[in-house]
């Protein structure tokens, strides 16, 4: 376990340091918007989900609705229904953990999680998986409450920091196009990506995105388990 646990930490760095500064700027965010400490440490426990969460603190002050708020939500969160769809081999035989393994699967622990993992072994897998997903838990919640509490004693100008976001995802593209031999499958997102944005418009081209992503990888993987 402590070998597991080693890889798991090791592979998580990356993520550490850009859930950090991210839940940093959430919690700087959120306080600057009057809310306190305690709510940065409950949304981040139990929502976790960056962007989300930084779009709810403008669903909060601005009183939407239930029904908004649930829309808002899918719209932004429904690139994990194709997440969740990707890994029912990976979390099959995960036991208790597969609720908290579902549940904890954000951008950037999908990324770690459906890599190639040569250095550990397949027994192993379940339990590299589950501490991946506490690892990177405890990094974003961590810095939520550090910038909900520095947000309480210092003063911040927040113009701009939610771009820490999209630095973040720059960075897993980059981490996971390093790791892998296989580049196809980035190329796909991205080729995919600028398609549907230039056909649909900045509001509108997520899902359909990543229904065209989902369709070219599902016929790439027949096509390579015939080979």
């Amino acid at each position: 376990m402590k070998k597991v646990f080693k890889q798991a930490f090791l592979a998580t760095v990356p993520v550490m340091t850009g859930y950090l500064v991210l839940g940093f700027g959430f919690g700087i965010v959120l306080k600057s918007n009057g809310y306190g400490i305690l709510l940065a440490f409950l949304m981040s426990l139990l929502i976790y989900a960056g962007s989300m969460q930084y779009v709810a603190i403008g669903l909060l002050s601005g009183g939407a609705s239930l029904i908004t708020t649930a829309l808002t939500t899918l719209m932004v969160n429904a690139r994990h229904l194709f997440y969740g769809v990707s890994m029912l081999d990976k979390f099959k035989g995960t036991g208790k953990r597969k609720p908290y393994l579902i549940f904890a699967l954000t951008d950037e622990t999908y990324s770690l999680e459906c890599a190639e993992l040569p250095n550990v072994a397949e027994e192993n897998r379940s339990d590299y998986y589950f501490l991946v997903s506490v690892l990177d838990h405890i990094y974003w919640i961590t810095g939520s409450v550090l910038g909900a509490f520095a947000g309480s004693v210092l003063k911040f100008n927040t113009e701009g920091i939610d771009f820490a976001l999209t630095a973040l995802f720059i960075t897993v593209f980059v981490e996971q196009w390093l790791s892998s031999k296989d580049h196809i499958p980035a190329l796909v997102g991205v080729a995919a990506s600028v398609l549907c944005l230039v056909i649909f418009g900045a509001e509108s081209f997520l899902i359909p995105a990543m229904l065209v992503i989902a369709l070219i990888l599902c016929l790439y993987k027949g096509e390579k388990k015939n080979a």
